[in-house]
């Protein structure tokens, strides 16, 4: 373990060396569809190859009971040792979640790194990270999901030195020191994204006092989210085809039939078995989803585990406390599929937008459902404005959905559905 600044780097448990070939291990439980195991394993495929792992070796090690040794059982554990070895694997992955205890197991069973689901996507978000926020929020995450596998980093000095009762080994001292120095820098960083997240409110209640409707986008990681923003606004947010592109959210503007306007945030993908330190950590880019006026939840339609990857964003949403807002479901990369797979997709999905962010079919109709969705949760008005007011009739437009608009020599007298802060804004103007 060393320090850089002020961020610590955990040398010991990340990755020694140029290790570059991984052997993977499913390990579904009793109940499990081998579909659905299959599917899990290929996801973890696609997660170490993001870190730029290459894959030598992947198998399924169905669990019956979990052992509080290796996870899986002795003679199970020996054949993967085995097997990772033949192959040259630099480090064994595993799709479960392993105990510090189990990941000192399988390491010295077989001499090499083992790490779990949980620390590769930290792995990637440290690579993805960019601004502060994330950064922050990586860092604390990264930070107690590894201090409790502090222990090994200094076992090999405790054994140097005696054992009498009352004294202590150099190697835990040292184990002390650090994971006091780690302790106090996860209440540094709490403090620091406590201050962080004061900012992005500000950001926030700046918005809000803007009468224009918000929305966020969500879903599944790598389902087309950013490529849906870019394509609706022509913004110039970072498109890639890989798993958690991007992981700060990204607000653009959206201007619909009529001169409307809305705001459409980008948020971070969700995937299976997400690690809970990082649903906490990154609860504050999530929350925008809180203050949304409402949600497209985007599906990769061209996926296979489609329905699976809904479950999941649903229960992050739930989790939240999103899950209740207006959602428009968007089929996403429907270019990809035959005209058999589209109409299965409709069945499992029947309130979906079939949409391609690339080709553009269905856009139109995004937006026609976006206009309905915003204006579901208008207000409507019947107001007279003097023709020196036309910057609120110019508000009115921008904002709402005009049904009629009739003028005089004096006025004019505009009947239209508003968001509630342009209604404050007219009432104003009603009530000098």
């Amino acid at each position: 373990m060393r320090r850089r600044g002020s961020a610590i780097l955990f040398v010991v448990i990340e990755y020694q060396g140029p290790e570059e070939r991984a052997y993977l291990v499913g390990v579904p439980m009793a109940g499990d569809s081998s579909v659905e195991a299959s599917a899990l394993l290929a996801e973890l495929r696609a997660l170490t190859e993001t870190l730029g792992l290459e894959t030598v070796g992947q198998e399924l090690a169905p669990v019956r009971e979990v052992t509080s040794r290796y996870y899986l059982g002795s003679g199970k554990a020996q054949e993967i040792a085995a097997r990772a070895a033949d192959v040259g694997a630099d480090v064994i992955v595993f799709d479960q979640e392993l105990s510090p205890s189990q990941q000192r197991n399988w390491e010295k069973l077989c001499e090499r790194s083992v790490t779990d689901r949980q620390g590769i996507i930290l792995e990637i978000f440290a690579e993805r990270a960019h601004t502060r926020e994330a950064h922050l929020q990586v860092e604390l995450a990264r930070m107690e999901y590894n201090l409790p596998r502090l222990t090994s980093a200094w076992s090999h000095l405790s054994r140097q030195r005696g054992g009498r009762r009352g004294t202590r080994g150099e190697g835990e001292t040292q184990l002390e020191v650090d994971r006091r120095t780690i302790q106090q820098r996860i209440a540094t960083v709490k403090r620091e994204l406590l201050d962080v997240g004061s900012q992005r409110s500000t950001m926030r209640h700046q918005r809000e006092k803007l009468p224009v409707p918000t929305g966020s986008i969500v879903g599944y990681t790598n389902a087309g989210k950013s490529c849906l923003l870019r394509a609706l606004t022509g913004s110039d947010v970072l498109v890639a085809d890989k798993l958690f592109a991007t992981l700060d959210p990204a607000t653009r503007r959206l201007e619909l039939e009529g001169g409307q306007e809305v705001l459409l945030t980008d948020t971070v993908g969700f995937i299976r078995r997400l690690p809970h330190g990082l649903v906490d950590a990154f609860r504050s880019t999530l929350e925008e989803t809180l203050y949304a006026a409402f949600l497209i939840h985007v599906i990769d339609a061209s996926d296979p585990s489609a329905r699976a990857h809904a479950v999941t964003t649903h229960a992050v949403l739930d989790e939240i406390g999103s899950n209740s807002k207006p959602t428009i479901t968007v089929l996403n990369k429907i270019d990809r599929l035959t005209n058999a797979a589209r109409r299965d997709v409709g069945i499992d999905f029947p309130d979906g937008i079939e949409v391609s962010a690339v080709t553009g079919e269905g856009l139109d109709t995004l937006r026609v459902a976006i206009t309905k969705t915003v204006a579901s949760t208008y207000s409507r008005i019947e107001v007279e404005l003097p023709h020196s007011r036309y910057d609120l009739a110019a508000l009115i437009h921008r904002t709402g959905h005009v049904i009629s608009e009739r003028y005089s020599d004096l006025a004019v007298c505009i009947l239209a559905d508003v968001p509630r802060r342009t209604e404050q804004m007219i009432e104003e103007f009603r009530t000098p």
